[in-house]
């Protein structure tokens, strides 16, 4: 029942949080004794701020009560945004990962750590053990991002920039021929 709620739900919710100007990362309802609980999980690119989380709680919260026929009972809304133990799972959530270090397990081999560098449409570029490294999206079992408690290294930063900077290139003369 839920999972045909949440389904229900999923456009009314994404419309209002692509309105407030966010992406929809996850939608889950759940049952709280009489109640619906409604948890909504946002992102962007430049992060969300609490301010932000509030907004977008209106929003949705409007957009609910527009909707109240399909959720047909009463809820509690809880908007927030993705944990750092938050999987990579699509192209944004690499993008927005840019230059943090990942630990990747890939779907054969052992787990790795790299530090992120370009996320296009069907792969990743890391830095791993010094080296720039294509990985493809279905080829990662699972990866999230890895605390760092200080700044990371300057020389591995500037590899992930001028590699960005030479994929750019090559991809703009490849989609001009």
């Amino acid at each position: 029942m839920t999972d045909e709620l949440a389904s229900r739900l999923q456009p009314i919710v994404a419309a209002a949080v692509t309105t407030a100007g966010f992406d929809l990362d996850s939608l889950e309802v759940q049952r709280a004794g009489r109640r619906q609980l409604v948890k909504v999980v946002v992102d962007s690119d430049d992060g969300v701020g609490l301010d932000e989380v509030a907004e977008v709680s209106r929003t949705v919260s409007a957009a609910l009560d527009e909707n109240e026929h399909v959720l047909a009972s009463a809820y509690t809304l809880e908007v927030t945004s993705p944990g750092l133990d938050r999987p990579l799972t699509q192209q944004r959530h690499w993008r927005r990962a840019r230059y943090r270090l990942v630990k990747i397990t890939p779907v054969e081999g052992s787990a790795y750590l790299a530090r992120v560098g370009h996320a296009g449409k069907q792969r990743v570029r890391v830095l791993a053990e010094g080296r720039i490294k294509d990985v493809h999206y279905q080829s990662v079992a699972k990866a999230v991002v890895e605390v760092e408690f200080k700044q990371p290294p300057a020389d591995d930063l500037k590899v992930l920039a001028d590699d960005a900077d030479h994929t750019a290139a090559a991809t703009e003369k490849e989609e001009s021929k």
